[in-house]
């Protein structure tokens, strides 16, 4: 049974950073790609940026380009998302989506909160 689940959510103060990781498992197929969402309160949930695999092309959101990298340890089936210079706006539950074996799988999110 496949899982894709998220960590390292925190409280963290503007300007400062945070990483977040997304790990896959129970499975031995190819990851395709992972995406990072994110959804804060009342709002939908929107694409974040995107890692694809093995070539490691990466996408972002224009509004996190600069402040967010997206990389991935294959060898741990992990992703993180590295968060620097983070703002109130950034306040939201962080979910990713992994493509594997050509089916997409959600993980339960977590909240990442930026305090003024």
């Amino acid at each position: 049974q496949v899982q894709v689940s998220e960590s390292g959510g925190d409280l963290v103060q503007a300007g400062g950073s945070l990483r977040i990781s997304c790990a896959a498992s129970g499975t031995s197929a190819s990851t395709n790609l992972v995406d990072w969402y994110r959804q804060a309160p009342g709002n939908q949930r929107h694409w974040v940026a995107t890692i694809f695999n093995p070539d490691g092309r990466t996408r972002y959101l224009d509004s996190v380009k600069g402040r967010f990298t997206i990389s991935a340890d294959n060898t741990k089936n992990t992703v993180y998302l590295q968060m620097n210079n983070l703002n109130t706006e950034d306040t939201a539950v962080y979910y990713c989506r992994a493509l594997i074996g050509g089916t997409a799988y959600w993980g339960k999110g977590t909240l990442v909160i930026v305090s003024s």
